[in-house]
């Protein structure tokens, strides 16, 4: 068996998973306060009676480190950038506690100027003093040779609780956005290493001894325990649970959006041919652009516990939310409270959701029941809206999935798959509003944790080779060997693939789920005078995003349980 979970912004949700299908399906309302409590809350039921052997592996979905950075809730975090020749590593600065230092690496890896080691103890001395105790370290070509990185840390380890340097957290050449992306990894730490010891030791404490995933922004996992060295590969993974857990229900030659509509916003997703849709750089995040890897996707304010108003004689809904829909003792009425008066929900107390939808009525000069239909309308409206955005965007530029780049090709999605708590009773709302012919996800209420339960471990690798002079590199691997002049690009895939089999075994894969292939493949002759002296290659290879192999059963069990 397996426990899928999933903590949202309104509920959390859990499930338990086996041959079988789903055997157990939890909601708990998220304390944004105390979410350790809340996970231990769904997992406490969802294994209840169950003999801990029969478990064999947690997987989690949280919107922990992606909230910590939207509500700016992070702790201070310093960084120390050196770039050399070319740019102002000043330019880069988004925060006061940023150092830009002396020492220099060339394009090739070669060391122009080196470390000034009097300059860095000093830096390291006012973040000290300043009671900062996580430090992210860059080098502008630190993915070609991550030395000067090295040294820094070596020089400044003994006085932080963790150095994260960037050729580690990404192996792709783009300095920006490597200083982001080191930025958040060590803003995230604390608050990731905290959350998820307390879940390890509550698992332990109820004899779960299995292993624990947590799903990462592309819709892959790795294990807890690689994720501490990663933290900021687990922002946005909520929103990668929602596109996994469509993902067994989409068919093959088919465009299809899919829609994650919780409590308190939509999460809207793209699936091309059962592949989901990738953002080709990274995770864009408020301020930080990053190299992070995720899927595409979009969020709106729009929920089924959005706050609604009448403003300048219109229905606004959202983006904030105030509490439970009034129909289940919250103050301010929500797009829930009008599936209650229209009876479409029959949970929850109508006369209540009536009350609080009187005074709208009265702004409107309607009914209550017409009254409820124009907030539906209006919440459906915004959330198609904002899909048709998403795909002319995507449409401006060549679209990237997780098996391919389609240069040219035109999205063009004639349905879409919706799911979370309140979707099935958006669904004909939908459907009535636009062109998209409309499905409902089997066990759509759970269906993200679902998703997050059957996703594989993924995870990439970035060779490089000069064989000019004889080298071979994976920094982000900490990986290097001598080459000769006639290594071939054959052989550098050989080795790039053989490094992404040990990464993902490390980070918890199973053989049998291993896909791999490369999604970078450049080759380029140095020539001096009229004759070659070497080559220069790059082999970037993955993992693909996808399911575990059981996923075929599982999913057509799912199929039929409805």
């Amino acid at each position: 068996m397996i426990i899928g979970l999933d903590v949202g912004g309104t509920h959390t949700d859990v499930v338990l998973l086996g041959d079988e299908g789903v055997i157990r399906e939890i909601k708990v309302s998220t304390d944004q306060e105390d979410l350790f409590a809340t996970v231990m809350a769904g997992l406490e039921k969802a294994t209840e009676g169950i003999a801990p052997e029969s478990i064999r592996r947690a997987v989690l979905s949280t919107t922990l480190t992606t909230n910590a950075i939207a509500e700016q809730k992070t702790p201070p975090v310093g960084l120390i950038v050196s770039s050399g020749p070319g740019i102002d590593p000043t330019q880069l600065q988004f925060h006061e506690d940023f150092f830009a230092v002396s020492g220099s690496i060339d394009h090739r890896g070669r060391e122009v100027e080196p470390v000034d080691a009097v300059q860095i103890r000093a830096a390291a001395e006012q973040l000290t003093k300043k009671g900062i105790r996580h430090v992210g370290v860059v080098s502008k070509f630190s993915t070609r040779n991550p030395v000067h990185e090295t040294t820094i840390c070596n020089l400044i380890s003994d006085r932080f609780d963790r150095v994260f340097m960037g050729h580690q957290v990404s192996g792709q050449l783009n300095f920006p956005r490597r200083v982001a992306t080191t930025y958040l990894n060590a803003a995230v730490y604390p608050i990731h290493r905290s959350f998820f010891a307390a879940v390890k030791k509550s698992l332990d404490q109820r004899e779960l001894n299995i292993p624990i995933h947590i799903l990462k922004a592309d819709g892959g996992t790795m294990s807890i325990d690689a994720s501490v060295d990663f933290p900021g590969q687990t922002i946005l993974s909520g929103p990668a649970a929602s596109i996994m857990g469509a993902l067994p229900f989409s068919f093959e030659k088919e465009d299809c959006l899919v829609l994650d509509i919780g409590g308190t916003t939509t999460d809207i997703a793209v699936l091309v041919d059962r592949s989901p849709v990738l953002n080709p750089l990274g995770i864009e995040l408020g301020p930080y652009k990053t190299l992070i890897r995720s899927l595409e996707t979009e969020s709106i304010g729009v929920g089924g516990d959005s706050a609604v108003r009448i403003v300048d004689g219109s229905v606004k809904i959202g983006p904030d939310r105030l509490g439970p829909p009034m129909a289940h003792g919250g103050a301010s009425p929500t797009p829930t409270d009008a599936l209650s008066i229209l009876g479409t929900k029959k949970t929850g107390d109508r006369e209540a959701a009536a009350r609080g939808f009187a005074t709208l009525a009265e702004a409107l000069g309607v009914s209550i029941e017409e009254t409820a239909m124009q907030v539906l309308e209006s919440a459906c409206s915004k959330i198609l809206d904002r899909a048709r955005s998403m795909i002319d965007r995507l449409n401006g530029k060549p679209v990237y999935t997780v098996s391919e780049i389609r240069e040219g090709f035109k999205v063009r999605p004639e349905k879409i798959l919706v799911l979370g708590g309140p979707a099935h009773h958006f669904a004909r709302h939908l459907e009535r509003l636009s062109d998209f012919k409309v499905g409902v996800v089997p066990h759509w209420k759970v269906a993200n944790a679902i998703g997050a339960a059957l996703a594989r471990t993924t995870c990439e690798v970035t060779f490089f080779a000069d064989t000019q002079i004889g080298a071979a590199k994976a920094p982000e691997e900490n990986y290097s060997c001598s080459v000769g002049r006639e290594f071939s690009r054959d052989e550098a895939v050989e080795s790039a693939f053989a490094l992404l089999r040990e990464k993902a075994l490390r980070m918890g894969a199973q053989p049998e789920d291993l896909a791999l292939e490369v999604i970078e493949d450049l080759q380029f002759n140095m020539v001096r005078g009229f004759s070659t002296i070497g080559r220069n290659i790059r082999i970037r290879a993955q993992v693909k995003p996808g399911l575990i192999n059981e996923y075929d059963a599982i999913a057509g069990l799912l199929s039929t349980a409805d």
